[in-house]
């Protein structure tokens, strides 16, 4: 199979690297929530959360991988046991995943309210992504974003790069439903306008999410790419290639040909 009918990206973490937004974001919503003094992150933390943010599946946690990180627990255990971790210091602060939510959500409506173009900088396409991105708009396959991003920011970053992404095939937070029945949802369209299933691949950079993909029986035939250039940690990439339905692919194979992806 040497290209795809429809390909399915993820945005954070496989098109755009916006690691200095959320480090900003979440420190900012952790100095709220525990009462910190403004200044300046102590050094070596910013680095440290973007070896760690692989172990975030939701907004909400951000803010508490910094308290565990200044509360002295090591990067291994928060890599190893992130999951009974973040549970146990959710517990002991007297706070829940809501509370946590909210607080990241409201400051960075307000940050991108009084000063959007600061928010925006913190964002970059990876190396190459924006000329390929212009590629696949040209040639006979359907890209289309499905990210738990907002769509309108994603238009934002895009256009501020030079690609012109089409505002309705942009799948952003607003839509509220899972990437599987995002991509269930695809299958059925192009399936009923085609009269055929499409070929779809799908380009995740969070193993959980294409793990989950996976498991559904009717998305059997959707191609599953792990992007080795995203958040994900070592072990989920050594993990992706034990998958039978997952391929590894790097940011150079991405810019290449698809015959080269597999």
């Amino acid at each position: 199979m040497e290209q795809p009918t429809i390909l399915a990206l993820d945005f954070d973490g496989v098109l755009c690297d916006g690691l200095a937004e959320y480090f900003q974001t979440a420190w900012r919503a952790y100095r709220r929530i525990w009462s910190v003094p403004e200044g300046l992150p102590i050094e070596g933390l910013e680095s440290a959360f973007g070896r760690l943010r692989p172990v975030v599946e939701t907004g909400w946690e951000m803010p508490l991988v910094l308290h565990a990180l200044l509360a002295g627990i090591s990067e291994a255990e928060i890599l190893q046991h992130w999951s009974a971790l973040s549970k146990e210091l959710v517990a002991k602060e007297g706070l829940s995943a809501a509370a946590l939510g909210q607080a990241v959500d409201g400051l960075r409506d307000e940050w991108i309210s009084q000063d959007v173009e600061s928010w925006l900088a913190l964002h970059r396409l990876y190396p190459g992504v924006g000329d390929r991105l212009k590629q696949i708009l040209a040639s006979d396959v359907y890209p289309i974003i499905i990210s738990t991003k907002e769509g309108r920011f994603i238009r934002e970053l895009l256009q501020g790069q030079g690609v012109d992404f089409p505002r309705d095939r942009i799948i952003g937070k607003e839509v509220k439903q899972p990437k599987p029945q995002t991509l269930r949802d695809l299958k059925q369209q192009f399936g009923q306008q085609a009269a055929k299933f499409p070929t779809i691949w799908f380009v995740e950079d969070r193993l959980k999410t294409l793990q989950g993909v996976a498991a559904q029986p009717d998305l059997e035939d959707v191609q599953l790419f792990l992007a080795d250039w995203g958040y994900n940690t070592e072990s989920d990439r050594t993990q992706a290639q034990t998958e039978p339905r997952m391929t590894l692919i790097s940011l150079v194979q991405f810019g290449q040909p698809y015959t080269a992806w597999k």
